[in-house]
């Protein structure tokens, strides 16, 4: 359940960035797109949250929420997997550039969503 919160702490941090500087954050998806690593990293790290997802979704105050998000991280991990690296990298390009001005919205949508999870770790 820590992991959930540590989660959902991250993807706060984010959302604050999304919402205070879009721009920076749509240039942090490009520069982290360009790194050798990026692929594995997003493969692995998705499907290592989402088993954890699933896993500990019991433990948790929605249960059946966080199922459902450990299936949609080990999904996308897996579907990630099969993609080949040039094709990731060029979809990340795209959705940086495509979507900078909507980050601000979509930071702000997502705060909520963010303290949501931690919330629903139940660690207090």
């Amino acid at each position: 359940m820590y992991f959930i919160a540590a989660f959902g702490l991250l993807m706060l941090l984010f959302s604050l960035v999304m919402v205070i500087r879009p721009a920076a954050f749509a240039n942090g998806i490009i520069a982290f797109s360009e790194r050798p690593y990026f692929h594995i990293v997003e493969v692995v790290s998705r499907i290592i949250a989402g088993v954890i997802f699933i896993r500990y979704c019991a433990d948790t105050r929605f249960p059946q929420l966080i199922l459902v998000i450990g299936i949609v991280l080990l999904c996308v991990g897996i579907g990630l997997a099969c993609t080949p690296p040039s094709q990731h990298r060029k979809f990340a390009l795209w959705s940086a550039q495509q979507f900078k001005n909507q980050f601000r919205l979509i930071g702000v949508v997502s705060v909520p969503l963010s303290l949501l999870l931690i919330y629903a770790a139940d660690v207090v």
